[in-house]
C-alpha cells in the first residue's frame, strides 16, 4: 500500500515537471513564430526603457499594461535584453496557469491523468495564441489565478491562499482594468457573501491586510519613482472610461456574435449550470454548500470573459476556458449525478476536439495576429535585423509575401538613427527601436493608433491633458528632432503640435524627420 501511494506521488511529480516543460516550450516556439508588430512589441522597448530610469504615467501614457512592463524589465535584468527573454515572460504566466489548473483540479479530488489532460489542454490554448506579453492575456490569466486562490482559499482555508488572492487581482488590475474588474468584483461578492455565511470574517482579515500592505507598496514605489496620483487616475481609470463608453453602443447584439462565436465554451458550461440549478432546486440546503461557490466563480469568470470580448477590438483568445470548463463539469458530474460515464466521455471529446480546433486556428494559423493565408516558410531570421532579436522568424502581416523588402526598411532606418546626434523622439508602431539602438526613444506612448488606443486623440476630452503631456515631455528632455515611422503618419503631429513648429521631411518609403523649431509656444492654436 505504502509503495503504490509513493509510486503515485512519483508519477505526479513526473507528470508536473512535464507540464511544466511542455507549457514553456509550446509557448516559446508559438513566440518566434511570425509577429504582429503593433502587438507584439507592445512591452518590448518600455520594458527596456524602465531599466533605464522611464516610468510609466510619468514618461509615458498608459492606459493598460504598466505592470507588464515592469514585469518585462525585471526579465530583461535577469535574462538580458533580448526577445527570448522576452517572450519567455509570456511562458513563465502560461506554466504559472497549466500548474495552477492542475493543482485546483487536484484539491478538488481528480484523478491524476485527468488533470494532466486538462491542464495539457489549457497550456495549449493559453498563452501560444499570442507567444509574447500581451495585456488581455496578463489580465485574464492573473484573474484566473486570483480565483484558483478563491477557490482553494475557501476549500482549505489556508491562510495562503488568502494573502495571495489580493496579490493575483492586483497584478490582473495592473496589467489591464478589464476583463479583471468584473472579475474582482464578483470575486469580492462572492468571499463577502460566503464569510458572512459560514461566520468566517478571518477570511476577509487576512485579504484585507495583505491589500493594504500591497497598497502601501505600490504607493511608495510611485512616489519614488515620482509618478503622480492624478496622472495615474486620468490616464488608467477616466481615459479608458471614454473608450469603454464608445463600444458599449457598437456591441454586435446577433445570434452569431453572443452565441456562436463561443458555443464550445457555452457547452462546456451547460453541465456545471444543470448540475447546480439541479441542487438548488432540490436541496434547500444547496445554497450554503461550497460546490456553489465554486460554481458562482467558474459562472463570473466566464460571464467576465465573454463581455470583455464583445466589447474588445482584440482577437478572440478565451478559448483556453474550454478544458477548465470541462474539467470542472467531469467533477460536477461524477460528485453529483449517476451513471454519468457517457456523459463524461462527451465532456472528453469535446475538450480534444476544441483544443485541435483552436489550436490550429491561432497557434499554427496565427489568426491572433491576423494572418491570414500566410506561408510561413517565408520568414526570415530576425536576427538579421540585430541580435537582440534572435530566434525570432520574421514575417508580418504587411509584407506576408516579401519580410526581406521590410527587414532592409528597418535596417536603412536602424543605419540612419544610429548616425542621428540630435536628441530625437521616436514615434512607431516597431517599438523595439529603443533596445536595437541601446537608447531611450522618448516615446510618449506605448504606440501609436489612429484609433486612440493607447492614448487620446482629437476629439476626446482628455486630449487635452495629453497634449501638455506631450508638450512637456519634448521641454524636458529638450527634443530637438521626431522621428515618424509609418503607419504613424505625419499628420498625426500636427493635432499636436503647431504647423510652424515642426519642419518635416521624407527619408525613405516610411520614414519621415520633423525638425522642431524655436517657437513661442508649441500648442496648437
Amino acid at each position: 500500500m505504502i509503495k503504490n501511494i509513493s509510486f503515485l506521488k512519483y508519477k505526479e511529480k513526473i507528470l508536473i515537471l512535464f507540464l511544466l516543460f511542455f507549457s514553456l516550450i509550446i509557448n516559446q516556439y508559438y513566440g518566434n513564430r511570425g509577429i504582429f508588430p503593433l502587438d507584439s512589441f507592445s512591452h518590448f522597448d518600455k520594458g527596456f526603457e524602465i531599466l533605464l530610469g522611464e516610468y510609466p504615467f510619468k514618461d509615458y501614457w498608459v492606459i493598460s499594461g504598466p505592470f507588464i512592463d515592469y514585469f518585462q524589465s525585471f526579465f530583461f535584468y535577469i535574462f538580458g535584453t533580448n526577445w527570448q527573454s522576452y517572450i519567455f515572460h509570456a511562458s513563465f504566466i502560461n506554466i504559472l496557469i497549466t500548474l495552477g489548473t492542475f493543482i485546483v483540479l487536484r484539491n478538488f479530488g481528480l484523478n491524476v491523468y485527468f488533470c494532466f489532460f486538462y491542464s495539457f489542454a489549457t497550456a495549449i490554448l493559453g498563452y501560444p495564441s499570442s507567444g509574447t506579453p500581451f495585456v488581455d492575456h496578463h489580465s485574464t490569466f492573473f484573474s484566473l489565478l486570483g480565483l484558483y486562490c478563491l477557490i482553494l482559499a475557501i476549500k482549505t482555508e489556508s491562510k495562503l491562499y488568502w494573502i495571495l488572492l489580493p496579490l493575483f487581482f492586483t497584478f490582473a488590475f495592473f496589467s489591464k482594468p478589464v476583463p479583471s474588474t468584473y472579475i474582482i468584483i464578483s470575486a469580492v461578492f462572492i468571499l463577502l457573501f460566503y464569510s458572512l455565511i459560514y461566520k468566517k470574517i478571518h477570511w476577509i482579515k487576512y485579504s484585507l491586510s495583505s491589500l493594504i500592505f500591497i497598497t502601501i507598496f505600490i504607493l511608495i514605489t510611485g512616489k519614488i519613482q515620482g509618478i503622480s496620483f492624478s496622472s495615474f487616475i486620468d490616464q488608467y481609470i477616466l481615459y479608458p472610461q471614454t473608450l469603454g463608453a464608445e463600444r458599449y453602443g457598437e456591441i454586435d447584439v446577433s445570434f452569431k456574435n453572443i452565441f456562436g462565436r463561443f458555443k464550445f465554451i457555452y457547452i462546456s458550461l451547460l453541465p456545471l449550470i444543470y448540475v447546480n440549478f439541479k441542487k438548488l432546486y432540490f436541496q434547500k440546503n444547496y445554497f450554503y454548500n461550497k460546490d456553489l461557490i465554486y460554481f458562482l466563480a467558474i459562472l463570473f469568470l466566464t460571464i467576465g470573459l465573454i463581455l470583455h470580448q464583445l466589447l474588445t477590438k482584440n482577437q478572440i483568445f478565451i478559448f483556453f476556458l474550454i478544458p477548465i470548463l470541462t474539467a470542472f463539469s467531469h467533477i460536477y458530474l461524477t460528485k453529483h449525478v449517476n451513471k454519468s460515464k457517457i456523459v463524461i466521455f462527451l465532456i472528453l471529446g469535446i475538450c480534444v476536439f476544441a483544443t485541435y480546433k483552436y489550436h490550429l486556428r491561432f497557434n499554427e494559423n496565427r489568426k491572433f495576429h491576423e494572418f491570414r493565408e500566410t506561408n510561413f516558410d517565408l520568414a526570415f531570421p530576425a536576427k538579421n535585423i540585430n541580435n537582440k532579436l534572435s530566434g525570432l522568424k520574421w514575417i508580418t502581416p504587411e509584407y506576408k509575401n516579401n519580410p526581406k523588402d521590410e527587414i532592409s526598411l528597418i535596417l536603412e532606418i536602424q543605419s540612419y538613427l544610429k548616425q542621428e546626434k540630435r536628441k530625437k523622439m521616436i514615434m512607431t508602431h516597431y517599438t523595439f527601436f529603443s533596445v536595437i539602438l541601446d537608447q531611450k526613444t522618448f516615446s510618449p506612448a506605448r504606440f501609436f493608433t489612429q484609433h486612440g488606443v493607447s492614448h487620446p486623440i482629437k476629439g476626446n476630452k482628455y486630449f487635452d491633458k495629453y497634449q501638455d503631456f506631450f508638450i512637456q515631455k519634448i521641454r524636458r528632455n529638450n527634443i530637438e528632432v521626431i522621428y515618424t515611422i509609418k503607419p504613424v503618419e505625419p499628420y498625426f503631429l500636427e493635432y499636436l503640435l503647431n504647423k510652424k513648429c515642426i519642419k518635416s521631411s521624407s527619408l525613405n518609403s516610411i520614414l519621415d524627420a520633423h525638425l522642431i523649431l524655436e517657437c513661442d509656444n508649441l500648442k496648437s492654436n
